[in-house]
Formats: structure tokens, sequence, C-alpha cells
């Protein structure tokens, strides 16, 4: 994972240790005259960024974070008070500090108990904190990554065995060149412009939309002789280019509605797809028939990973405002709906 913010968790260490360097120059500054104040002060500051990364970089991760919380109360407890008398002892013995009734050696015990807890807490605090982030940080990632995924599943939808045929077909057709050879390899380009380029962006056109859906189908039309049922009823179309939706969303309904309707299978099987904007809402609709022959075109459950797909990303871009239905209707029909409120 790459995490933006790994500056940050650095300046907080640099912040620390720069607010540290101030209130020990000031609190030592009552016992020690200049130099010894300034070795003193550095050797303090060294001395601590030892315990602080001792504490930040192995008690947290090895104690608190593996749920050992006695054993990480103990040591931080053992930190504090070795590291408390390693610099009472020291201090005095190196540096000429001044003891009278006015600084005596209990204010001077006083700050380095109180500079060493500082010091033990802060690095406590930042080490769990830091690993709270890097949780968050993981499931953001992993919710960007399962986005894409979900994005690839619309986009992998298009059928490469169609795709394939279709080219076969045009090659087959061009050893006696015909308008439908024509056709098919404008529609088919037009298609593949849409895989290639509109599917990466985040949204699109309505009007690209249905541009990829009129080439689907009237692929679909070239291949069986334009005798399928496959019918637009596109009302308000001056709103097509106004509109834009995520990319793949309605093409990824409509090639379900052409894999289980039967279209050029079965008698009378049909897809009706419609287009209005109704109160201010969008409303894209599919009704098709349901093969009698399930063996033909598969179970209709098969379209249930696409659905989730398709839900999970209007779920991201429309969260509480969409209504999307794909059920059964009657006379062995199926209906798909989606409203978007604009």
């Amino acid at each position: 994972m790459e995490y933006h913010w790994g500056l940050l968790l650095k300046f907080q260490h640099i912040f620390f240790f720069l607010i540290f360097f101030i209130i020990t120059f000031f609190t030592e500054n009552y016992f020690l005259d200049v130099p010894e104040l300034i070795w003193s002060v550095l050797s303090v500051i060294i001395f601590n960024v030892g315990i602080y990364s001792l504490v930040y970089f192995y008690l947290v991760p090895e104690f608190y974070l593996s749920n050992k919380y006695p054993e990480f109360i103990l040591y931080a407890l053992i930190s504090f008070l070795f590291s408390s008398l390693f610099r009472i002892l020291l201090e005095p013995a190196v540096f000429n500090m001044h003891f009278n009734e006015t600084l005596s050696n209990t204010k001077f015990l006083y700050n380095v108990y109180t500079a060493q807890g500082i010091v033990i807490l802060v690095a406590s605090f930042l080490g769990i904190t830091k690993d709270k982030f890097l949780i968050e940080q993981d499931f953001k990632d992993l919710g960007e990554e399962k986005d894409q995924l979900y994005l690839d599943l619309l986009k992998s939808k298009m059928n490469p065995h169609f795709l394939l045929n279709t080219l076969n077909n045009i090659y087959s057709k061009s050893f006696q060149p015909s308008e439908n050879t024509s056709e098919s390899i404008l529609q088919l380009s037009k298609l593949l412009q849409y895989v290639i380029y509109d599917t990466h962006k985040e949204k699109i056109s309505m009007a690209q939309e249905f541009s990829s859906i009129k080439s689907l189908a009237g692929l679909y039309q070239l291949k069986y002789n334009n005798v399928l049922d496959i019918t637009f009823d596109i009302q308000d179309e001056e709103t097509l280019e106004l509109i834009d939706v995520p990319p793949s969303v309605c093409l990824t309904l409509f090639e379900n509605a052409l894999k289980h309707s039967a279209v050029g299978i079965e008698a009378e099987s049909y897809i009706h797809i419609s287009y209005k904007i109704q109160e201010q809402d969008l409303l894209f609709e599919i009704r098709n028939s349901v093969s009698k022959k399930k063996n033909l075109v598969g179970n209709m459950n098969d379209s249930g990973l696409g659905n989730e797909a398709v839900i999970h990303i209007l779920e991201k871009n429309y969260a509480g405002r969409f209504t999307f239905i794909s059920q059964p209707a009657e006379d062995n029909n199926y209906q798909t709906i989606l409203k978007i409120k604009l």
C-alpha cells in the first residue's frame, strides 16, 4: 500500500522533539549554565530519542498491537523507571548542577519524571494511532480496489465470443462486399471505441451510453438479418448530452437482456428499451421476453453478478438517490428499471 500521509507521521516526531527540546532547555536552564546547559539538553534529547524509538517501534507493535496489554504496561513502566533513574543518577554526576533551597533536587526529580512520562506516553499514543491510520488507509485502498474490480467486471461483461464471432462474420462476408459488411465494421468500431476509451472515464453522457447500446443492438440485428424485435423509445432526447452516468451500467443491463431474452433464437422474443425524464428522475427501463428453453441462453441467475456490480457502482455515485428493480413480470416477461434522482 502507498501511504500519502507518510510525511505527516515523520513531521509528528520532529514536531514533538522540537517542543520537547524547548521544554528541556527551559527546565534545565534553572540548574545549569552555558555551555553545560547545551550539552545537557543535547544528551537528554539523544537519550530520549532512543527511549521514544523503543516504545514506538518495539513495545507498541510487539505487545499492544498483539493484545498483550499487561505486558505492554509492564514494559512501558520499566522503561519509564529506567530512563528516569538513569537521568537522575547521571546528570548531576556529569554536569555541574546548582541546587539550593529554591531550586531543590526535588524540583529536578519532578522535571525528570514529568519529561520521561511525556516521552513514553506520546510515543505510545502516536504508535497506537499510527496503526489505526494504517488500518483505515488499508480499508480505503481496498475499497478503491474493490470499486475498480466492479468497474472491470462491468467492462468484461462485453461478451468476447460475440465480438470474435462478429469479426468472423465480417471476414466471411468480406469476400462478397455489401452494405451489411460496411455497417458491421462501423458498429463494431463504435463499440470497441467505447470499450477502449469511454469505460475508463468516471462518467460519460447518456448519449455515449446509448450509442454503445445501439451499436451492440445493431451488430445483433446484422447478425440476424435485421429481424430482431429490439426497439428504442427515447423521450427527452435533448437531455442525453446533458446527463452523465457511470459507464457500462446501462450497457450491462442491456447485455443481460440480450442474453436472457432469446432474441434471434426463439420466435416472438423481444427487447424494448425506454428512456425519459420523469419529475426530475432519469428513468431507464428494459422489458424483455424470457427464453422458454433455459438451456439455450443459460440460467437467469447468471445476471446476478452483473447486477451486483451495477448496484455497487450506483451506490457509490447515487447513494440514496436511485431505485433499481430487476425481476420477472407478467406473461413470462422480465423487467429491469433504473431510476436516478437528478
